[in-house]
């Protein structure tokens, strides 16, 4: 039965609006006429979670087929959880207001590590025993997807299969599994067995984890022969012709990207050596800018945004990039929507380009050099200059715009403190650069953002074996960097070292800190990515009581030869080539761009985008 939630209980939390559903373009349906329900879950609250692009294709593509009714789920803020717990209120979807425990699929996507412990207290939100082994056939499948679902293993125990790579297909063959086996009402272990065959499903249950004595891994092997070796990661091959929806959800409330989100391509060609994405969504296939254009008319006249945002890994990397903004402009210009630009690549701008993306109005810009000296940013393969970046400030600054934003890392592999004080200088050379342009063209009043995050060596990149900077060493250096900022234009920001040294035990965890997860949940953990809900004593105290070193996982380099958590998960790029770049980092040797000469990274074995054109 769809829950009632009083108006008492709606007034007295911060945002009701994040509870109550029915936005314009969200799906009804009669659930009784349905015979696969699926509950999306956003392990965070309502306005992070729907700016997610990934939850509204799989949103609206379920919701095609007449069989399956898919709706949303958030993490209820602190205020609501109360008040639920409270007055024993489960866990609901948005659109029927139904407990999701009554669902067949509970479905997470995991974009953020640090979001792991809401995963658990949404679970037991819902009434749903927490870890596989405790479900039963009552129970709904708990299954996940997404970016950190490419090392599986901190959330082994707790999600019954993980969905690997691109979703829009291998989710459609898994309801079709479904659909087949609840009609014959066999047993849960059965319906695994079914799908442990589809291309891109992990089971965890049907692995075994064996370490060494030093605590590593030695292996994780089948459980039985008909179990694949390795998971290799789904793609879709031709994007013109998937799905992708002509109609989002329009919510009550501001949300972080309240706005049309347009996917020009997947994959990066550039290879910087400590993003994970560039290497996970390769191979680049992109989208045509005709379909583009199509699906900016249609969103457009079915939302009446008044923006849009042209989002990938590098925006201005889309070989289409001229027609499609020259379409979108004689489109939407008079209809007074403008373009968003995000991605921009210091090396590829022009005042054509910003006075296109922004005619109608002009907004910050950003961009990453990620790194301060030269020599830093060849170790990583950033490929650009401190030409380009002044280059393309002394552009935008003669067009009018004065706010710039710049993203750095600190802690990157080989860092020294010539490089942190190289973040100052370029910063002061960007400001120099404004000051130099005359004052009538000019926009009043700079604003220069420098904002440090952490490096996190990521799973499948040319850092995955590098150790990351202890938490000491990166305040030491975040403190450098700020007695080296003088400016009064330049404001500074960075991210907190407890917080990415948390990130960094999970990205690269195996199957024993699942304990420390559930445990840390226990004691009280939850929103970690918040930084008013962040409880670091309390996660170090959760370590302690489950035996497991932290460090292990964060400050310790690995060898070539170590077995790692992710190693049976096949996501095209080759080991071999990823010990060649981190060999070439180290080297301070650059690698080509994939548009200019392949490297061979091994994914051309999926014969789809770039690799083949």
């Amino acid at each position: 039965m769809p829950l009632k939630i009083s108006d008492e209980i709606l007034s007295s939390v911060e945002k009701p609006s994040r509870y109550i559903g029915n936005e314009w373009n969200s799906v009804h349906k009669n659930p009784n006429e349905m015979k696969i329900r699926f509950a999306f879950c956003f392990p965070d609250v309502y306005e992070v979670g729907m700016s997610h692009l990934g939850m509204k294709i799989l949103y609206h593509l379920l919701n095609e087929r007449n069989d399956t009714y898919c709706e949303r789920v958030f993490a209820p803020w602190v205020d609501m959880e109360s008040k639920m717990r409270e007055h024993d209120i489960p866990l609901f979807a948005l659109e029927s207001h139904d407990p999701i425990n009554t669902f067949d699929f509970v479905g997470f996507t995991l974009q953020y590590e640090m979001s792991y412990t809401n995963i658990i207290n949404m679970l037991d939100l819902a009434g749903i025993p927490l870890r596989s082994s405790e479900r039963t056939k009552e129970h709904p499948f708990v299954c996940a997807g997404g970016p950190c679902a490419y090392n599986p293993e901190p959330l082994a125990d707790v999600v019954d299969f993980f969905m690997l790579g691109e979703g829009e297909e291998i989710i459609t063959e898994i309801m079709d599994i479904y659909s087949e086996w609840k009609a014959e009402d066999s047993s849960r272990e059965e319906f695994l067995n079914r799908i442990v065959s589809i291309e891109g499903v992990y089971i965890p249950q049907f692995y075994e984890v064996k370490y060494n004595p030093d605590g590593t891994v030695n292996g994780v092997v089948p459980k039985k022969d008909h179990y694949p070796d390795k998971i290799k990661k789904r793609i879709i091959k031709d994007l013109d012709q998937t799905y992708f929806p002509d109609k989002i959800i329009v919510p009550f409330t501001d949300i972080v990207h309240d706005r049309i989100m347009l996917e020009l391509f997947r994959g990066c060609t550039r290879g910087c050596r400590f993003c994970q994405a560039g290497f996970i969504y390769r191979p680049v296939r992109e989208r045509s800018h005709e379909k583009l254009l199509e699906l900016a008319k249609k969103l457009e006249e079915s939302t009446g945004y008044e923006e849009i945002s042209l989002t990938s890994l590098s925006t201005s990397d889309y070989t289409r990039l001229a027609p499609l903004t020259e379409g979108l402009i004689k489109e939407m210009e008079e209809k007074r929507v403008n373009l968003s630009l995000p991605s921009l690549r210091i090396d590829s701008f022009s005042l054509d380009l910003m006075e296109k993306a922004q005619k109608v109005r002009k907004s910050g810009l950003t961009f990453a050099p990620e790194a301060g000296t030269q020599r830093l940013r060849d170790v990583i393969n950033k490929g650009v200059t401190e030409e380009d970046l002044l280059n393309s400030v002394s552009i935008a600054f003669n067009g009018g715009w004065n706010g710039v934003k710049l993203y750095f890392m600190i802690g990157l592999p080989t860092e020294t403190y010539e490089d942190i004080e190289g973040i100052a200088d370029l910063a002061n050379k960007v400001v120099s650069a404004y000051m130099g342009v005359p004052k009538e063209k000019r926009g009043k009043g700079l604003n220069v953002t420098v904002s440090t995050s952490s490096f996190v060596p990521k799973p499948f990149t040319p850092f995955q074996w590098e150790a990351q900077d202890t938490m000491n060493t990166l305040r030491d250096k975040q403190r450098f960097l700020k007695d080296k900022i003088k400016s009064r234009y330049i404001t500074y920001n960075w991210h907190e070292s407890e917080v990415s040294f948390m990130e960094s035990v999970f990205a690269r965890g195996d199957r024993k800190t699942c304990d420390v997860l559930i445990k840390a949940w226990e004691k009280g953990c939850k929103f970690d990515g918040w930084g008013e809900h962040f409880k670091f004593k309390t996660w170090m105290e959760a370590f302690d009581e489950c035996n497991v070193d932290p460090d292990f996982y964060s400050n310790r380099k690995r060898s070539y030869d170590e077995v790692l958590p992710w190693d049976h998960i096949d996501v095209g790029v080759s080991k071999k080539f990823l010990i060649k770049e981190s060999e070439k980092a180290h080297r301070g040797e650059l690698t080509s761009n994939c548009r200019v000469d392949c490297s061979g990274c091994g994914a051309t074995a999926f014969g789809g985008g770039i690799c083949v054109e």
